[in-house]
């Protein structure tokens, strides 16, 4: 995927669709609050070693701050890891899902070959592309 020079931080080493991507966008979208490893594995479902272990890394790489009584945050400073997240914030906008992931599409009244043969079909199709044909001339 290309990257506009003018954001690009070439050491912002952050994946969509990651877990590591997914801790940094929940702590950079909600930078007010800190959070334990725990409240990171309810709120992301990861399991908990996951979720400990990467926020180690993240704290240790800078991307995340700490407090002294374990709860990980959001950088202040981190201006480029807020336009990370904004571009992910942009990206599902555009191409998200907008429907609920349990709707199923309506089911129509009428099915398009429903009461026909197959014969009926391949002879219905033929026309059509006679159709077509006689038009283009």
């Amino acid at each position: 995927m290309p990257v506009l020079l003018n954001d690009h931080d070439s050491d912002l080493t952050l994946r969509p669709g990651t877990t590591k991507s997914d801790i940094v966008a929940y702590l950079y979208r909600n930078p007010e609050w800190g959070y334990s490893p725990k409240d990171i594995t309810e709120s992301l479902d990861i399991p908990r070693g996951t979720a400990t272990t990467t926020l180690k890394r993240l704290y240790d790489d800078d991307y995340v701050g700490k407090t002294d009584d374990g709860y990980y945050h959001a950088l202040s400073e981190r201006d480029d890891i807020r336009r990370y997240v904004s571009s992910l914030e942009q990206a599902h906008r555009l191409f998200g899902h907008h429907r609920d992931a349990d709707a199923t599409p309506e089911a129509p009244e009428k099915q398009i070959a429903e009461d026909r043969t197959d014969e009926e079909l391949d002879a219905e199709l033929a026309a059509l592309e006679d159709e077509i044909g006689d038009s283009d001339e």
